[in-house]
């Protein structure tokens, strides 16, 4: 293990201060896993002897996270590590927390885990790993096992059912068959974990790498139809073949989040929905053509539902509904007045947006003209506020003798729109052609 980071460091300084005290104290869980498999930790949790409130009188700056399960949040500069008492657990009511909490052991805290490639521990007074489960024999075999009964795993705590999901595909590992059954058999109960820790494991499923196997997983496990029932409705939802050769909606869905690499949680989310609404609005006109009509608003507005339901925040609903309405407005541009795009790609999270076309196209046919068509004019316009201060406003109307109403927006709209033609090119431009359109109206029948 490199322990020469300034992480690791202050998690051997916080060991070394435990073990001087008299307590065991070792490195746990996942910081182990990654050593063994040759990646960088990126948190070390402590597992020791040391009951609660001796962790508290050891150091001097702690949070007491969870300390009625024996969890004691100690600080080191302007880090945290979990230190936390050998325990076993149970009497699991709520599908998730334990109602009762026993001090003991590591072994016996290692069996209360939930896989045994997470169930290590690692000594580092003296350099030396410390498996109670066969957690190195499934590592080196990249086989993902429950620790004993998957049933009773996966019972005292249901939001492993998603774990295991995100940790089989993440680490590119098989799940023993035993332990995928048991994910299959249980998958309908994800239901009673709140919707913000499902949104969580959702986010880490979709935002690595491997994403796409994270996504099938989900569907073949049952998981996806508990907890997003609209995309699993997507599978068998047929596509014009010239348009979609790849297959279904369900089948583009996955090799869009294929196609990205470690998203946002909004591009990825963006992907995920982004063709929701096909299975609802699926038709077959007279000639025998597949239509959607409308998929991408009405997507928009299933995507806001889903997300508000998961809990996800405002500003991530609307980013990953902006780009879901949008996302059929690519094939226009080379068709828009220059005001109009300009107005386009100069929206929050255009970037985003952008690289949902180029991996919506990769999925269907592979044609990226209009991608590229948007890449140069941003190329065209990268010494120009897209977005200048408006030369006209409602002020200037009123002035010009247009009452308020609804029909100042347009005119302020069309005037914005020529000035960033570059056709309207001062105040005085601008307020000579709105008195132009104010006299029209005038002169218009009511």
């Amino acid at each position: 293990m490199n322990l020469s980071t300034p992480l690791a460091q202050a998690a051997i300084s916080i060991a070394k201060r435990l073990t001087d005290k008299g307590h065991t104290a070792y490195f746990a869980g996942g910081c182990v896993r990654d050593y063994l498999m040759g990646r960088e930790p990126q948190d070390f949790d402590i597992a020791t002897s040391a009951l609660p409130d001796e962790v508290e009188k050891i150091f001097p700056r702690t949070v007491p996270v969870g300390k009625q399960f024996g969890v004691i949040l100690v600080m080191e500069g302007d880090m945290d590590f979990e230190v936390a008492t050998f325990r076993t657990e149970g009497g699991y009511q709520d599908g998730r927390h334990p109602t009762q909490v026993s001090f003991t052991g590591p072994e016996e805290d290692a069996s209360r885990r939930d896989f045994t490639v997470n169930g290590l521990f690692f000594d580092p007074a003296v350099s030396k790993v410390i498996d109670f489960v066969g957690g190195e024999k499934d590592l080196k075999a990249k086989i993902l096992r429950a620790i004993g009964e998957p049933d009773k795993r996966f019972e005292e705590d249901k939001l492993r059912l998603m774990r295991a999901v995100r940790f089989a595909s993440s680490l590119d590992f098989q799940m023993d068959a035993d332990t995928w059954a048991a994910v299959c058999r249980k998958a309908p109960e994800i239901v009673c974990v709140s919707p913000e820790r499902i949104r969580d494991e959702l986010v880490r499923i979709l935002t690595r790498p491997d994403a796409a196997r994270g996504f099938q997983m989900l569907s073949d496990s049952g998981l996806m139809k508990a907890i997003l029932p609209e995309i699993e409705a997507m599978k068998g939802v047929q596509q014009p073949p010239e348009y979609h050769p790849e297959g279904d909606v369900f089948v583009h869905t996955r090799l869009l989040l294929e196609k990205l690499k470690e998203p946002s949680a909004t591009l990825a989310l963006a992907a995920l929905f982004h063709d929701v609404a096909k299975p609802v609005t699926y038709a077959v006109d007279v000639k025998g053509r597949i239509r959607f009509n409308s998929h991408a608003p009405i997507g928009a507005r299933m995507s806001r539902e889903i997300m508000k339901r998961l809990r996800f925040s405002n500003e991530e609903i609307d980013k990953v509904c902006s780009a879901v309405e949008h996302h059929m407005t690519f094939k226009d541009t080379p068709q828009m007045r220059e005001g109009k795009l300009k107005l386009f790609i100069s929206r929050p999270n255009f970037d985003e947006e952008l690289e949902l076309h180029r991996v919506d196209c990769l999925s269907a046919t592979g044609n990226l003209e209009n991608y590229e068509f948007i890449r140069n004019k941003l190329q065209q316009y990268a010494n120009e506020p897209l977005r200048p201060k408006p030369l006209l406003s409602g002020h200037d109307l009123l002035a010009l003798g247009l009452k308020a109403g609804p029909v100042m927006k347009p005119l302020l709209d069309e005037a914005y729109e020529l000035q960033l033609e570059k056709k309207l090119l001062t105040p005085e431009d601008a307020k000579a052609w709105a008195l132009q359109k104010v006299e029209a109206l005038k002169l218009s029948p009511e």
